[in-house]
């Protein structure tokens, strides 16, 4: 349910985003918060400004087998494998849940294949509730020989024009930062008709066991997450601001209000919240929180102010 229908206009925290009010810049990041059952017996999740699901395919998938999380320093190692109950499954048991909140709702999309993209957007084009899509362009192209629908610009461009031409709700791209260019890749979204894009995807990585000379994640490499990747996103945050007119999301090690205040500064409209879900379950509710002391600090009115603000 968008706040949308609640706002008042004189929320110093509100952001709008492709005609989406968000009644504070906070969002939950993919993959971290499941649909967001199990966060809101800790606080009202309500409370945030938009919760972004864990990554839908158009069938169930179990996910990965073996070990599939690995610490590191300043951040962690995953190789999930998208495990999700499939769209069907989320419609008929998340979203009754997630169309009661008074917050903003964005389904993130995966497949393997442009017409697994295409059926999952019809699918979820006639669900009332779903506020915006979020496209994950990491997932390896079946028909391409592998390789991820995000790593060519081409290839973003095509993928997002398919997309855009099958959905009536604002279409967000999901950036990775495996490429040789994110700007060329974020150009390539915007040629593509997207409204929004989001970065950083996860970062590749891996992680040895010298003991036993073998690889700790059973799939050998994984995404990195966390605040060791913040300044590599907030880096290419500020490369797309530079290269594109529509809104960013910015993503990457987000712990506290004043990372909040540095992705805005770069050019992010609003921000997701990942990894530190993970290790503290309030944490998006905390940064909600902190938000007002951002304003005193920085001496403004509206945490829009904020949005592209660095001085060079």
């Amino acid at each position: 349910m968008s706040t949308q229908k609640n706002e008042k206009n004189n929320n110093p925290f509100k952001v709008t985003i492709a005609g989406i009010d968000f009644k504070n810049p906070i969002i939950t990041a993919s993959g971290t918060f499941g649909f967001g059952q199990e966060y809101n017996q800790f606080y009202p999740i309500s409370a945030l400004g938009g919760v972004c699901t864990k990554g839908l395919t158009l069938l169930p998938r179990e996910g990965n087998n073996g070990t599939r999380i690995a610490e590191t320093p300043s951040g962690i190692l995953n190789s999930v494998g998208l495990q999700n109950p499939g769209v069907e499954k989320f419609i008929e048991n998340e979203m009754p849940f997630l169309d009661s909140l008074d917050t903003v709702v964005i389904a993130n999309i995966a497949g393997n294949t442009e017409e697994d993209y295409l059926a999952i957007t019809r699918r979820l084009e006639t669900v009332d509730g779903v506020d915006m899509l979020e496209l994950n362009i990491s997932c390896p192209n079946v028909k391409e020989g592998g390789i991820a629908f995000g790593i060519l610009p081409q290839s973003v461009e095509k993928i997002t024009k398919a997309i855009k031409k099958t959905t009536s709700k604002p279409l967000i791209v999901k950036l990775s930062p495996n490429v040789a260019s994110i700007s060329d890749n974020a150009k390539a979204a915007e040629s593509g008709g997207a409204d929004v894009i989001s970065l950083i995807n996860t970062v590749t990585g891996m992680a040895i066991d010298y003991k036993t000379r073998k690889p700790i994640l059973t799939n050998i490499t994984g995404g990195l997450s966390g605040p060791a990747v913040k300044p590599i996103a907030l880096r290419q945050v500020y490369e797309c601001k530079k290269a594109v007119k529509i809104p960013i999301i910015g993503i990457g090690g987000i712990m506290t209000a004043s990372d909040v205040a540095e992705f805005m500064i770069a050019g992010a409209s609003a921000v997701q919240v990942g990894s530190a879900n993970i290790f503290d379950p309030k944490a998006a509710y905390s940064i909600v929180n902190e938000l007002t002391s951002i304003l005193k600090q920085c001496k403004i009115d509206s945490i829009n102010q904020l949005i592209g603000s660095l001085k060079t």
